[in-house]
């Protein structure tokens, strides 16, 4: 036996009301816990972005601030610089951006080729700050024209930030440190390039000034450029030689290609990421003027760190108000149910077949005490329904004897029914073909009358043949013979559906000539399906036959479409239609609209029985108003 069934049934009826109550109690407990903890981590995650979103939008601040510091003191400068284009103003003006700029680091004012003929093809000032003192010389001749930080404004034709680099050069000094330049080309009064002013910006003041403040233990700010590479990280053996997007896997770390796309594409906004294994939320923000992008990364577990204390705080309280409920639950179901287990010894003496156990009444109003009650009166009530029963079980016995005969009766009669109909349709057929034989004579010995007598007199008698010859394969296929042989038959060929519309249409004109039948199809000719071409045939026939005897005649048609898993033969004429009444019963045998009207009343029941044996479905459109609209879908 199951140990959770058998546990179950050993189980008292109070404990198992505690046990219930203590799982809804746990449910309600766990969907409101559930549902506040959600929300307030929706909150923390809103907050942690909105604080991520303020802290990057102040630092981008205070980076553009020293921009700007840089940039306006170059702007200041050089029209004083191309004012006094000589060797010795450009060193003192060089000197003079580093002395009271204490945020750049250098600047150098190189000039085109022979500029200054006394010093040939190179002349470049530099100042470069060290520590409290700043050196300013000429510079030793390098080729510097090739340099990003001469040749990048020159092409411009405007001043531009160029990324962080190292300023070893040829030259006669160099920054100690990784610096940014900001550079700006140098016009004479007719507008030509004579030089540039480059001042630079100390990376590492830079990378000082980003990471001054973060709003979380481990979150830190990056700086990358147009291609990614790395300016600021707190690993600095990334810092030049890695970009965003070296050592990752395309298909892994999709989320970090994406951030990396975003930035340097000078993109504003926040991302969700896994940097190292850990989900980080990301802001990012571009920097104003340049090409530069910086960005915020605040791991998870910095931001959820509360939400996960709280868990670990709520969780044993939880445990211990569950076990509080379940001892007062077991307290208070146990009292309320001590009288359903003494009804329930009663009740086991009385089911063990002691019968004069009697239930007493009780005077308490509860569930319980009517309970007690009822089951006190459904004992008295025993007796008296005993002996109503067993008339109830002779009445039965009797009513099912006279059903037996019923339907023997009814079998005879669907017998009888069946015999007549088959000989009915073999008694037709021996004056059908006299018919059919005399009306071959008569044709051939139209020289003995008028021709259009003879003819009228033919087309009367081939008309009724066939109608006769109708009648009877109607009555044929309505007997079980005929049902039988439909549903053996095992005749399925490869039909093409417009050619037995066609043929149908074909047949119907025989019936009826000069009957206006329009034909439509969305299908090729070579459209086909496995079916029975007799059948489908005759059904086809049959909608068609209906139509042009119960329509106005104007309005016929036949189209022929597909559905996803089905082709779909619509039948739609104009004229009175199919009264409301009549549409319930339309495809039950010998059924007629009006009782007087030609017919058999099997047109419409054989025609749905064939369609049906064939796996599809016949049925009336009811949404068409404006006379009959019959549908066939067959599988295809």
């Amino acid at each position: 036996m199951n140990p959770i069934a058998y546990l179950h049934n050993r189980l008292s009826l109070s404990t198992k009301l505690s046990f219930g109550i203590l799982m809804l109690t746990v449910l309600v407990f766990v969907l409101t816990l559930g549902l506040l903890f959600l929300q307030s981590r929706y909150l923390i995650r809103k907050e942690a972005l909105e604080r991520a979103t303020s802290v990057l939008k102040t630092t981008a601040v205070r980076v553009e601030r020293n921009l700007n510091t840089v940039e306006n003191a170059t702007n200041a400068n050089d029209w004083f610089i191309t004012e006094n284009l000589h060797p010795d103003s450009l060193l003192a003006y060089s000197h003079r951006i580093v002395r009271y700029n204490i945020n750049v680091n250098g600047c150098s004012i190189t000039t085109e080729p022979y500029t200054f003929p006394q010093y040939g093809r190179y002349f470049s000032a530099y100042s470069v700050r060290e520590g409290d003192s700043i050196e300013t010389v000429r510079e030793a001749e390098y080729e510097y024209f090739d340099k990003v930080w001469y040749k990048t404004p020159k092409t411009l034709g405007k001043p531009c930030w160029i990324d962080p680099f190292d300023d070893y050069n040829e030259g006669t000094l160099s920054s100690p440190e990784l610096i940014a330049s900001y550079c700006k080309p140098l016009h004479d009064a007719e507008r030509r390039f004579i030089g540039v002013i480059s001042t630079d910006l100390s990376l590492r003041r830079l990378a000082e000034t980003i990471l001054a403040e973060h709003p979380y233990p481990h979150s830190y700010f990056i700086l990358i450029g147009e291609r990614g590479n790395y300016y600021v990280h707190p690993d600095t053996a990334r810092l030049f030689n890695k970009t965003i997007f070296s050592d990752i896997d395309p298909k892994q770390h999709a989320d970090i290609i994406a951030l990396g796309h975003e930035m340097t594409a000078g993109k504003q906004g926040n991302l969700r990421v896994f940097i190292d294994g850990k989900p980080c939320l990301v802001c990012y923000q571009p920097v104003k003027g340049t090409h530069w992008s910086l960005g915020l990364v605040c791991p998870d577990s910095d931001i959820l760190q509360e939400y996960h204390r709280q868990a670990y705080i709520i969780a044993p309280l939880l445990i211990i108000g569950l076990l509080l409920i379940l001892l007062l639950c077991n307290r208070v179901v146990n009292h309320a149910v001590r009288p359903l287990n003494r009804l329930l010894k009663q009740s086991q003496r009385i089911a063990e077949g002691h019968y004069d156990e009697q239930i007493p009444h009780t005077k308490r109003g509860d569930a319980v005490g009517r309970l007690q009650n009822s089951f006190a009166l459904m004992q008295d009530s025993l007796d008296h329904h005993i002996s109503d029963i067993q008339r109830v079980n002779d009445e039965m016995a009797k009513r099912n004897e006279e059903l037996d005969e019923a339907s023997r009766l009814a079998e005879e009669a669907s017998k009888q029914k069946t015999a007549f109909i088959q000989n009915m349709s073999h008694q037709i057929r021996t004056p059908l073909n006299i018919i059919m034989g005399f009306s071959q004579v008569l044709g051939e010995n139209t020289g003995q009358m008028p021709k259009e007598e003879a003819k009228n007199i033919i087309d009367m008698i081939d008309h009724n043949s066939k109608t006769l010859t109708r009648m009877v394969l109607m009555l044929f296929d309505s007997s079980d013979s005929g049902l039988a042989e439909e549903l053996n038959s095992s005749k399925h060929e490869k039909v093409s559906c417009n050619d037995v519309a066609r043929e149908s249409i074909e047949m119907t004109h025989q019936h009826v000539p000069n009957l206006p039948i329009l034909f439509e199809t969305t299908l090729p000719d070579s459209f086909c399906i496995h079916t029975n071409r007799l059948y489908l045939i005759r059904s086809l026939r049959e909608l068609l036959y209906n139509a042009a005897k119960y329509s106005d005649g104007k309005n016929i048609s036949l189209r022929v479409t597909e559905t996803e898993s089905t082709v779909r033969f619509t039948f739609e004429d104009t004229g009175l239609g199919i009264p409301e009444d009549y549409r319930d019963k339309m495809f039950e045998l010998f059924t007629k609209v009006n009782e007087l009207s030609e017919g058999l009343g099997l047109g419409l029941p054989l025609a749905k029985r064939h369609i049906v044996n064939l796996g599809g479905d016949l049925f009336l459109d009811t949404s068409y108003t404006d006379g009959c609209r019959f549908i066939i879908d067959l599988p295809k």
